[in-house]
């Protein structure tokens, strides 16, 4: 690896890291298009996208609950919801075409974008 593949992964690492503390897991929007950038196929971007927010994700609780400000008995309410959409979204993701998976995760992208707006 070049110094510049790594200081470019650096980058998007760091990145990634500070829109999953901004944001709540939202390292994975980020990383989702700089991995498709870097040659990886659309459903391998999303899966290892995962693989790079998971550790972000546990620091950033990590850093929060440490703070105070993490509601433990409001995040309760939602995990077992949480879950049967994560095994859902999997199976979903298998089935779509590469295409339809990043149209409908421009489409996500945007509605939520223009909510937040808004």
């Amino acid at each position: 690896m070049s110094d510049f593949s790594r200081t470019k992964s650096a980058l998007t690492g760091a990145a990634c890291g500070a829109a999953n503390g901004l944001f709540g897991s939202g390292g994975g929007m980020l990383a989702v298009p700089m991995l498709e950038n870097e040659g990886l196929e659309t459903k391998k971007a999303h899966a290892t996208s995962l693989a790079l927010t998971l550790p972000l994700t546990i620091v950033s609780a990590f850093v929060y609950f440490q703070q105070g400000s993490i509601d433990l008995s409001e995040a309760a309410k939602y995990i077992p919801g949480g879950i049967i959409g994560v095994c859902l979204g999997s199976v979903l993701m298998k089935k779509l075409s590469p295409q339809n998976l990043k149209r409908l995760f421009g489409a996500v992208m945007i509605y939520f974008g223009i909510r937040m707006i808004l």
